[in-house]
């Protein structure tokens, strides 16, 4: 009769890590919203759980593209970026005479701002007086004061507004606000 045989099958295996070797960190702001997606999944809020579930989607989202949300200052544009739309949303409804979709599109954004307060960003005179003295500097220097020679020396490493929590697009508003009355 036919007898197989066994053979030992010894393959050379080192211990080969399958995952990448830098995991993005995530915003603390992101740990408080998954601990908050569980109390509201308790509570059976379905309102914040519908928009926290959103936050953390997108989040896990942009993960998968070239510029992952690893900030809380990232996070908090995502927040700004969906409170816009629902406001907006909120607007359309009112017009459309659906007081229910209107009213429903308001708690969200209530949700959102509450989110978008526990993010600490540096004050708008504070920012105003940092993108003054950078239009100083650069008048000093013989250049322009144009408004994104202004933007690239404040976000440059090294610039006045490097690695400190100030939002993009305020800075911008007040560097185009400070450009055009210099």
């Amino acid at each position: 009769m036919f007898r197989p045989q066994r053979l030992p099958i010894r393959l050379n295996l080192r211990a080969v890590r399958w995952n990448s070797t830098g995991s993005p960190s995530t915003p603390p702001l992101m740990a408080k919203i998954r601990s908050d997606l569980k109390v509201a999944m308790r509570a059976k809020d379905t309102a914040r759980l519908n928009v926290l579930r959103a936050i953390i989607s997108e989040t896990n989202n942009s993960l998968k593209t070239s510029s992952p949300i690893q900030t809380d200052l990232q996070l908090l544009s995502l927040i700004r970026k969906r409170m816009t739309g629902a406001k907006d949303a909120a607007q359309q409804f009112a017009e459309a005479d659906r007081p229910d979709l209107k009213e429903s599109e308001e708690k969200n954004v209530a949700i959102l701002e509450e989110y978008a307060d526990q993010v600490e960003t540096m004050s708008l005179d504070d920012v105003k007086q940092i993108v003054l003295q950078e239009i100083s500097k650069l008048k000093e220097a013989g250049q322009k004061a144009e408004v994104g020679t202004l933007l690239k020396s404040l976000f440059a490493p090294g610039g006045a507004l490097d690695g400190k929590p100030a939002e993009r697009a305020e800075v911008a508003k007040i560097a185009k606000e400070a450009v055009a009355t210099a």
